[in-house]
């Protein structure tokens, strides 16, 4: 019978989602965990890899299990509690869902949407999941013009990392902007700051991405480039043409869509 899971992760303590030789990953630990509480050897498929130290709000993957598991009402309340009792802490499962037998949490997907958070005042209260960029004057607006430029079906050779084995550069993304929020009183500092986030939807993305295409728009906000330079990166299809990467501890994955219901 073939499964989907949903679950949460903070990224920090793992190597990324995809198993990796003598490195911490999401997909070992959630395997290690189904393994042990139904004792069968499992193996799941996510629907997507993700960056060392990248953060997933929503995130699906399948496997086959061959023995039958209660997963409906209160059964499966608590096999779910048995489940993120074995899990570590930075692993939450919050759904199982029976599906259809080809039913693929990778090649099913149509889209993803990842988020970005940044601030040009530090905050205590801000945390590890907030990347704190030192300029106080970045031109949103620039950003936006220039995050226009990203969208549509390209080739984003330029924004991947270099050396990645993918079979095809080719993406759409279907938005891509900027949103600006006050800083809460009193770490304002009299407004000097601000707080943004990056949003992102495509129907795939190369390694690195999305990490790349931020630090590429900063430059853009910090006046560094104008905004049709993004065209011209792009154009260039080299890794050497773009920005420098920004940390990925405040990149989130928060959706995925697929064109079936998963309840």
């Amino acid at each position: 019978m073939r499964y989907f899971v949903k679950l949460s992760y903070n990224g920090t303590p793992f190597s990324g989602w995809q198993i990796q030789k003598n490195a911490p990953s999401v997909q070992e630990e959630l395997q290690k965990a189904f393994s042990l509480l139904i004792k069968e050897d499992v193996e799941f498929t996510g629907c997507g890899r993700t960056d060392a130290g990248v953060n997933a709000v929503n995130y699906f993957a399948h496997t086959e299990i061959a023995s039958k598991i209660a997963i409906s009402g209160k059964s499966k309340q608590h096999f779910l509690y048995k489940l993120n009792a074995i899990l570590p802490n930075s692993i939450k499962v919050f759904g199982i869902y029976k599906m259809y037998a080809d039913a693929h949490a990778r090649f099913d997907a149509v889209s993803r949407t990842y988020k970005y958070f940044l601030t040009t005042e530090p905050s205590p209260f801000d945390g590890p999941h907030v990347c704190y960029f030192k300029c106080r004057k970045l031109d949103v607006e620039a950003m936006n013009k220039a995050a226009e430029f990203l969208l549509g079906t390209q080739d984003f050779s330029s924004l991947q990392k270099s050396g990645s084995d993918v079979t095809s550069p080719i993406c759409t993304v279907s938005e891509a902007f900027w949103k600006k929020a006050p800083l809460p009183a009193p770490f304002a500092r009299e407004n000097k700051g601000c707080r943004l986030v990056y949003t992102v939807t495509a129907n795939r993305f190369l390694r690195n991405m999305v990490r790349a295409m931020v630090g590429s728009l900063l430059e853009v906000g910090m006046h560094k480039r104008e905004p049709e330079w993004i065209a011209r990166m792009l154009k260039e299809k080299s890794r050497c043409a773009a920005g420098a990467s920004v940390p990925g501890n405040a990149l989130f994955l928060t959706e995925i869509k697929y064109p079936y219901p998963i309840k």
